[in-house]
């Protein structure tokens, strides 16, 4: 099948995709029993185990995993020499967060300004839809066999597929992993993801008095926690907005493609006025530099505060861990640097949470290079390398469960998708393209890899 004739087949298989998005947005797929009734979770496994078995796969199956989500897995046989594929997905989304922020219905798909709008769009059931379309258009012309999984609590971060595939090698197991959760640097810019930072949580806790104190009676002797722990704080941030935790390295740049300031201001909806942080460029800052975010303060509120010394505070902090820095280590370090930096030798103590690695997917390889060439040609222009500054664990599991295989992030997410936020929407354009991408993957990887 030429490029032509396989882009026009998929062209008339998009109101099909527009069809099954509009079915995937409309279950609250939300895997939280106390924000969404778990049986939408539920409809949606069974509306995969449909689909995907209606497009060929056999024993497409659901799989209850360690914290109660549903895992979906399926096979479609290639030839019996022939390499495998893994795609996954996830098909939990965010909860809608401010229903009233929204433009239109939360679990509706509308369109809207060329756009299609609904959670869950883009992240991650607009992939979904970009597997479904690309296997349609291959029409069973398939020359390697392809596993799906799919995810159903990745966004609840609980470690349900973490657990799962390490238990499942053999259910799993490629020669090439299409990792879609991820996205191209901007509509019409192919790209793929080649690392993610990893995450050190802590939390801090300080404390100096047994009791709050009267500020008028005690304010200036008495040492106060807040203040404090607004100084530790403040230190893990320079002038510039750099992030300064003794002994990690804050220096690295990233070596792919530049992402222009003012195209991230645009996108972190910044302010005008107000500064960008650090010294480097913004792909320096959010890909290749670690990154100190204080993500909540536990201290009295202003309205219902009284004037008196706090006794206690804490926060949580949560630091971004780019390639090449081990998360524990890092972690490590983030405590180290807060105890010394304590003020008056007040009580400081630690509560580690989550730490995850950060990781590195392929730049080379026949699976590699088939997909460049296939993004190329699918979008007329040069592949951009990009990093993301979230982190996916599983990707690292995958890593250590097959280390011969290739690791590739890609999908239909892009910045104007609003991912995780009031009005997210995919653009079907994406979802086209990146559907010409992955059917011309599947067709031409076995040859890529055996020469032939």
């Amino acid at each position: 099948m030429t490029d032509d004739a396989l882009r026009e087949r998929v062209r008339g298989l998009m109101p099909q995709a527009q069809s099954d998005l509009t079915a995937m947005v409309g279950f609250r797929s939300v895997h939280d029993p106390e924000q969404s009734p778990p049986e939408e979770c539920d409809k949606m496994v069974d509306w995969l185990q449909e689909a995907f078995t209606d497009v060929g796969f056999s024993d497409v199956d659901s799989h209850v995993t360690a914290d109660g989500s549903k895992a979906v897995t399926g096979h479609l046989a290639g030839p019996d020499d022939a390499p495998t594929v893994l795609l996954y997905f996830h098909h939990d989304v965010q909860p809608p967060l401010g229903e009233d922020e929204w433009d239109s219905p939360v679990w509706s798909l509308t369109e809207r300004n060329g756009r299609w709008y609904g959670r869950g769009a883009a992240d991650c059931k607009g992939n979904i839809a970009m597997h479904l379309t690309a296997l349609r258009a291959l029409d069973g012309d398939i020359p390697v066999n392809i596993t799906i999984v799919g995810e159903g609590s990745e966004e609840q971060g609980t470690g349900g597929m973490e657990d799962f595939v390490p238990r499942n090698p053999d259910l799993l197991r490629a020669d090439a992993i299409l990792v879609c959760d991820s996205g191209n640097f901007a509509v019409g810019r192919p790209s793929l993801t080649t690392s993610l930072r990893g995450i050190a949580n802590i939390v801090v806790s300080v404390e100096t008095l047994s009791s709050a104190m009267h500020s008028g009676m005690f304010g200036g002797a008495a040492p106060d926690a807040l203040a404090a722990l607004i100084t530790m704080l403040a230190s893990l941030r320079d002038a510039n907005g750099n992030t300064t935790v003794a002994g990690l390295d804050a220096s690295a740049t990233w070596p792919g493609v530049d992402y222009p300031a003012e195209s991230f201001r645009t996108d972190a909806n910044v302010l005008d006025g107000v500064d960008l942080l650090g010294s480097g460029r913004v792909s320096d800052m959010v890909w290749a530099r670690p990154a100190a975010t204080v993500l909540g303060i536990d201290c009295p509120p202003v309205v219902g505060s009284s004037a008196s010394i706090v006794p206690r505070a804490r926060a949580r902090i949560n630091l971004r861990v780019p390639p090449g820095m081990n998360a524990k280590h890092a972690q490590d370090a983030l405590i180290a640097h807060l105890t010394d930096v304590a003020p008056w030798h007040v009580k400081v103590s630690f509560e580690r949470e989550a730490d995850g690695s950060p990781f590195t997917g392929a730049t080379s390889g026949p699976g590699y290079d088939t997909m460049v060439d296939a993004m190329k040609r699918a979008y007329g222009t040069d592949v951009l390398l990009m990093g993301q500054g979230g982190s996916i664990p599983l990707c690292n599991v995958f890593a250590e469960t097959y280390p011969d295989a290739e690791i590739m992030l890609l999908g239909v997410e892009e910045p104007l998708c609003l991912i995780h936020a009031p009005n997210e929407s995919v653009d079907p354009t994406e979802i086209e393209n990146m559907a010409v991408v992955e059917a011309t993957f599947l067709k031409e990887y076995a040859s890529r890899l055996t020469g032939r």
